[in-house]
């Protein structure tokens, strides 16, 4: 690559990162609730009970968020002929992977993004996640170097990566025509939303900006543990940081402390846990939630499954009380908890490759 074109795509990561963390501040201003902006899981969970995946009246709404990154990664990934369908690497794998991101999210209460959207924001309660998925990443990271694979995506005859696009235009109509079976909650944190113009207009624009950049929360903290300053990624993982930094101070958002934060717990442990399982998984199936999704976007099959599955983990979390509440974390959490990272170490044995 080019000195050039390796610093046009430095930029590109740059503007990636700085307007997740931006955007991400400013869609809480605009009406998602506080210190939520923008969360993966937050919307998945939202997306299921949309879609009668779960019964709690007060987290049903179709995220037009979450359908703008899936649209503007294959508007994007088309437009620059990167659009590519792929997949048959481990499948079910990768579809109980989406299920346990999931749940490690919710016992924490956030996916990644909305981690460093805590953080930026002065809740001290989200380092016990930070820490959690820096072991994660690092676990993964040893689990690779020892011969850990799911093995390579290979190109596929059809249009399987168009699938899960598919369904998200579907969701896309079913958002805008609001028919009677799509729920929508009236009350509660999914009642809570930006106008729907602006929140698929902030979806599109960052699901472009992804797919052009590869940007990942969970691939910056992997990249920085083995390039350090080198790798782009960790640039923008600092210009996210800066960004949400200075518009939550610039906006009256910064709240310094361990009590009262918004969408958060004191049990620490289990924010650790919860993040650990979640940087340990994203490593080894290639992206975060976030990632994942954009991925799908681009043609990947193999990421569909995992978004299938973070569909699927949005209705469990709910309906079996696995999602931890400002109160704490439920029996049911921990258990989930411990069950999927004794998943993960389960499939780490099975995929190594005993020759490495």
């Amino acid at each position: 690559m080019s000195s050039t074109l390796r610093d046009r795509h430095f930029w590109v990561v740059v503007a990636a990162g700085a307007g997740l963390g931006i955007l991400g501040v400013l869609l809480a201003v605009w009406g998602n609730p506080q210190n939520s902006g923008i969360c993966v899981s937050y919307f998945i969970e939202n997306s299921s009970g949309a879609l009668g995946l779960h019964d709690n009246e007060r987290m049903q709404y179709l995220r037009p968020e979450l359908i703008g990154f899936v649209l503007g990664s294959i508007l994007c990934a088309s437009l620059f002929r990167e659009f590519r369908s792929r997949g048959g690497s481990a499948p079910l794998a990768r579809l109980v992977s989406g299920i346990f991101l999931i749940v490690g999210s919710a016992v924490f209460i956030g996916c990644p993004i909305k981690l460093f959207l805590r953080l930026t924001a002065g809740d001290i309660t989200s380092v016990a996640g930070l820490v959690g998925l820096v072991a994660g990443v690092w676990i993964g990271l040893q689990g690779l170097a020892r011969g850990i694979d799911l093995g390579r995506a290979e190109d596929e005859r059809g249009a399987t990566g168009m699938l899960v696009p598919a369904g998200f235009v579907l969701l896309l109509v079913f958002l805008l025509a609001r028919p009677t079976f799509i729920l929508f909650s009236d009350r509660g944190s999914a009642a809570q939303h930006a106008p729907l113009l602006i929140s698929l207009a902030v979806g599109l624009t960052l699901g472009a900006l992804a797919q052009r950049s590869r940007f990942c929360i969970t691939g910056s903290v992997r990249d920085g543990m083995l390039m350090g300053s080198r790798s782009p990624l960790f640039w923008g993982l600092l210009a996210f940081l800066a960004g949400a930094f200075v518009t939550n101070l610039a906006m009256g958002r910064f709240n310094f402390g361990l009590y009262g934060q918004p969408g958060a717990h004191l049990e620490y442990l289990w924010s650790f846990l919860g993040m650990l399982l979640v940087g340990w998984l994203s490593v080894l199936i290639g992206g975060c939630p976030f990632r994942q999704l954009i991925k799908a976007g681009e043609g990947d099959a193999d990421a569909g499954l995992a978004v299938i599955g973070m569909l699927l983990g949005g209705g469990l979390v709910q309906s079996w009380g696995i999602a931890a509440t400002a109160a704490g974390v439920s029996m049911s959490g921990k258990i989930a908890v411990l069950a999927g990272l004794a998943f993960v170490l389960v499939m780490s044995l099975l995929f190594r490759d005993r020759t490495a």
